[in-house]
């Protein structure tokens, strides 16, 4: 009798969303695979809901790809796995602290070489420079990326930033008369189970090759053109701050504090600002320069690393 396929689930959650979004899309698999559960921890617990001036204060490690520590793995790292699925949000346009921690140890290394890896994002809607940063990690421990699934809250990018601040600083997912609920909609999440067919196609055949087109036709991954631009210009912004708090200490550093105050206070404004400036400097782009930004949202669909 042939094993049942190994598949290990490596991720990081605050408010559980993301693990009930895995657990929809490999609830049909569940009586034919054999699953390994990873949950990432950190050696000091990020708080949530977050106080606001230390939400702030994570950005500039997060953007540096400095991560505060994880604890030890409880997987063997010398475990055989057929499949990893690595589930993770984008934190500051960037993979969460406890994610990067993740791919930057050993365990990782030993875990990942020459694996077959999914991943899997829960998040607000901009995850395209997280994504590049994941992809690099992989691609520098020898894993093999056959897959991406991306689940965003697709309410207007204003309306999502509003109610992701107040679930993120009072704890209050729920709409309200004015406001949908927080995070990626119910029904998102609910019939994410439809990716487990492609999955258990690639597991039983190994042609990882075809499994990410699969996933495509699912729509594994939708991606509106001004978010391309709007995350360009934030990324860049990010990086600017981050350098500008960083040289103040580390985290926590009362010395830091107030450059920490000047970039929240900045940052919200300038959203509001960027957001409606970047949708029409997009649609202008999108007719002069048409062909230029369609490569630049077919590349981000994929999982080719350029």
């Amino acid at each position: 009798m042939n094993e049942r396929p190994k598949v290990l689930v490596v991720y990081y959650t605050q408010t559980g969303q993301l693990k009930r979004i895995i657990d929809h899309v490999l609830a049909p698999l569940a009586n034919s695979v054999d699953i390994t559960y990873e949950e990432l921890v950190p050696v000091q617990p990020f708080p949530f809901p977050w106080g606001k001036q230390q939400f702030y204060d994570t950005m500039p490690e997060t953007v540096q790809d400095t991560p505060r520590g994880i604890q030890p793995l409880k997987v063997d790292v010398n475990a055989h796995f057929d499949l990893v699925l690595l589930a993770y949000q984008p934190w500051f346009l960037s993979p969460s602290q406890p994610t990067a921690a993740f791919l930057q140890s050993e365990a990782a290394a030993r875990l990942l070489k020459g694996k077959p890896v999914i991943t899997l994002l829960g998040g607000r809607n901009m995850w395209l420079n997280a994504q590049e940063r994941v992809k690099n990690y992989l691609h520098r421990m020898g894993a093999n990326l056959v897959g991406n699934i991306v689940l965003v809250d697709k309410s207007p990018n204003l309306v999502s930033l509003i109610t992701i601040l107040r679930w993120a600083f009072k704890g209050k997912k729920e709409a309200t008369r004015f406001l949908p609920q927080a995070g990626v909609q119910e029904n998102e999440i609910v019939t994410s189970s439809r990716f487990a067919g492609p999955i258990a196609t690639a597991l039983e055949t190994r042609k990882w090759e075809s499994l990410h087109p699969q996933l495509m036709s699912l729509d594994a991954v939708e991606l509106l053109p001004n978010l391309v631009l709007l995350e360009n210009n934030g990324i860049s912004a990010f990086r600017f701050w981050a350098r500008f708090i960083s040289a103040k200490g580390g985290p926590g550093a009362a010395a830091r504090q107030g450059r920490v105050t000047m970039y929240r206070s900045l940052l919200l404004v300038g959203i509001f600002i960027l957001t409606p400036i970047t949708l029409f400097s997009s649609l202008i782009k999108l007719n002069l320069k048409r062909n230029e930004l369609k490569r630049e949202v077919d590349y981000y669909k994929g999982i080719g690393l350029r």
